[in-house]
């Protein structure tokens, strides 16, 4: 099989990574908007991470809110990154392989669109997102397309050829409260009459 990386490359050099921010918009926005209606997070100063970042567009729109004091993405894809940094060359985005890499510092936020399940243990990544990643009273969010119960989804990684840990909505709760998540919030987002929705995970480190 295929790294996901090596694949993502490839997209946005072919400029599927501004398909990939169009068709990821609105789940995202209703993300965000879960996210910063938790633990107060709008009304206090936030440094953030954005994992499996893309061409960056997240930590853009992270940039412009008020209260952000620092807005980070990381991507496996180094085609991913290089467009990041060209279209926001001020913007700070690292090359990354997880679980490997690490934050210098623990954050207030950490987003994620469409990258856990590629991971190998999605579930010791939630860990350690937990353990060293967040702030105490932090807030993560993830969103999901490749789940059991979105049946459309369950071709892709043979279509692809690219390796997808396939779990159910009940099995990615029970991973974060075991990750040691307060407040696990399990939704869909985005959904239309085509498409089931992201499977949107929302928790808090106490």
């Amino acid at each position: 099989m295929r790294d996901a990386t090596e694949v993502f490359s490839e997209w946005a050099g072919n400029g599927k990574d501004e398909g990939m921010e169009r068709g990821h918009a609105a789940s995202v926005e209703e993300m965000l908007n879960l996210a910063f209606s938790t633990n107060n997070l709008s009304q206090k100063q936030f440094s953030a991470i954005d994992i499996g970042c893309g061409n960056g567009w997240v930590v853009r729109k992270l940039q412009r809110m008020k209260n952000c004091q620092f807005a980070k993405g990381v991507d496996g894809a180094i085609t991913m990154i290089e467009k990041a940094k060209e279209i926001d060359p001020e913007g700070n985005y690292s090359i990354a392989k997880l679980p490997q890499w690490k934050p210098k510092n623990p954050v207030d936020f950490i987003h994620s669109m469409e990258f856990l399940y590629y991971l190998q243990d999605p579930i010791t990544m939630l860990k350690i997102i937990h353990d060293e990643w967040l702030t105490n009273g932090g807030v993560f969010v993830a969103g999901i397309d490749h789940y059991f119960e979105n049946t459309d989804s369950l071709e892709w990684p043979t279509a692809l050829d690219v390796h997808m840990t396939t779990l159910s909505q009940q099995q990615w709760h029970d991973a974060m409260v075991n990750a040691g998540f307060t407040n696990v919030e399990i939704t869909k987002t985005g959904q239309r009459d085509d498409f089931i929705g992201t499977l949107t995970m929302l928790g808090v480190k106490q």
